[in-house]
């Protein structure tokens, strides 16, 4: 069956509607050298049955993520979810649901905000949060910009083990807002504090540290928050969200601005992605949040609703009073987030929390850890063999091992990030331990 979208006359109706006589006066601005001249060299035709068949053989040379055993991180983790965390995203109301303008038609859009909103603050100790950002590097890149609105200075200081994915988001932000970004180095897998504390001056606007950071170590988040209040600067974290199941708060060491990925809440690894970027604040900061906050309030009968307020956003506003340019929140994603917590509850997410503890540190006992610093969930380890051929080594027995940090860190090659999930079972720790002993 031949599919053809413009026959000859629908070509001559559109030339003619445009005001043109022929394709080349439509294309006629578009220079010449820059044309493609040559035939495109495309498959022949299919017809619809074969390709059915062509593009099942294609999806069939990909394995299943469950059944590999994995061990990777990096911001992107193999945690267990749910079943019914993917069957309420299933409903139609949800998946197909719009951008809740208009409150009236959109109360169970904007409640599963509002509640998403909610568990966070309770998850991250804060007092406020937004309806999400895209993922965790352009959250804490937002967390920068509104610290640069809030002292209205030019400079950040961010410590090095932060996600260097994260640090590239940030410096893209940065240039066009003319800031300038210092960045600080690690001993033992921990912030450099006497090379912190140098760093940051009166014209420091904000601090931004991870905790866990990259290498899954432990940071003195409560030495680099007084470090930074005490130059005037704020002090902007990004977290590990199932780390809070047993770590301390953001909001009780004293940061600032707290932020995350989402991703392990409730969504599967993928291909790195849809992810959930979670972004929360002290009130002092809330008409500075980027992106959309849902809020209750009542309506004239006296009947509680939830709306879009604070609207601080470039689509709302005029772009040059706006607190940033990020036009959408991932409500799929942050609705995935919000059934995950409240099947869990506090106790679950602290279990699971624990488990990956325990099972992170019954690896590391079998190997020989990078750091002597204290970790969650993920670890550098030395490896017996090069990262890299490990990786594609075990790769072939349905293993990720790990990732390379000499891909990111030349000082760091021959060293593997692991990441322990309580997914992972005592024989599949065994077995990497066997194998990536030096």
């Amino acid at each position: 069956m031949a599919f053809i979208p413009n026959t000859d006359s629908n070509r001559a109706d559109m030339l003619k509607k445009i005001g043109v006589k022929s394709f080349d006066e439509l294309i006629a601005d578009i220079p010449p050298e820059i044309r493609c001249k040559a035939e495109l060299r495309l498959p022949a035709a299919l017809s619809e049955m074969e390709a059915v068949k062509h593009l099942g053989a294609l999806a069939a040379q990909n394995a299943p993520a469950s059944s590999a055993v994995s061990f990777l991180g990096g911001g992107i983790y193999d945690h267990y979810v749910p079943a019914a965390v993917d069957h309420i995203l299933l409903r139609s109301e949800f998946y197909t649901a719009y951008t809740p303008y208009q409150a009236e038609v959109s109360q169970g859009t904007l409640q599963a905000i509002y509640e998403f909103q909610s568990l966070v603050c309770a998850l991250t100790g804060m007092d406020a949060a937004n309806a999400s950002m895209y993922d965790g590097a352009t959250a804490l890149a937002e967390a920068g910009t509104l610290a640069c609105n809030h002292t209205r200075r030019k400079r950040l200081v961010v410590l090095r083990s932060v996600h260097p994915h994260y640090r590239e988001v940030l410096g893209t932000y940065c240039r066009g807002l003319g800031v300038e970004i210092k960045e600080i180095g690690w001993r033992d897998g921990q912030a450099d504090l006497d090379a912190l504390a140098t760093a940051v001056t009166d014209g420091t606007a904000g601090v931004l540290a991870q905790h866990p950071n990259f290498f899954g170590c432990l940071e003195p988040v409560e030495q680099i928050g007084e470090i930074a209040h005490r130059r005037g600067a704020l002090f902007c974290v990004s977290v590990d969200p199932v780390s809070l199941g047993i770590l301390t708060t953001p909001g009780w060491y004293g940061a600032d601005v707290a932020t995350g990925e989402g991703q392990p809440l409730g969504l599967a690894q993928g291909f790195g992605g849809p992810c959930l970027g979670l972004f929360a604040v002290r009130k002092d900061f809330l008409r500075l949040m980027p992106g959309r906050i849902a809020g209750l309030t009542t309506d004239a009968q006296g009947r509680e609703g939830a709306v879009l307020t604070m609207q601080a956003r470039e689509q709302h506003i005029r772009r040059e009073k706006a607190t940033s340019n990020i036009c959408s929140n991932e409500a799929l994603c942050a609705l995935a987030a919000t059934v995950y917590l409240t099947l869990l509850g506090r106790e679950g997410l602290k279990r699971v929390a624990e488990l990956c503890l325990q099972k992170s540190h019954y690896l590391a006992e079998r190997v020989k850890p990078s750091f002597g610093a204290p970790f969650f969930k993920e670890f550098a380890v030395e490896t017996g063999i090069p990262p890299a051929r490990l990786i594609e080594e075990l790769g072939r027995q349905g293993i990720c091992p790990g990732l390379d940090l000499g891909r990111f860190y030349p000082e760091l090659s021959g060293r593997l990030l692991v990441a322990v999930t309580e997914k992972r079972t005592r024989e599949e720790i065994d077995r990497l331990a066997g194998e990536i002993a030096p």
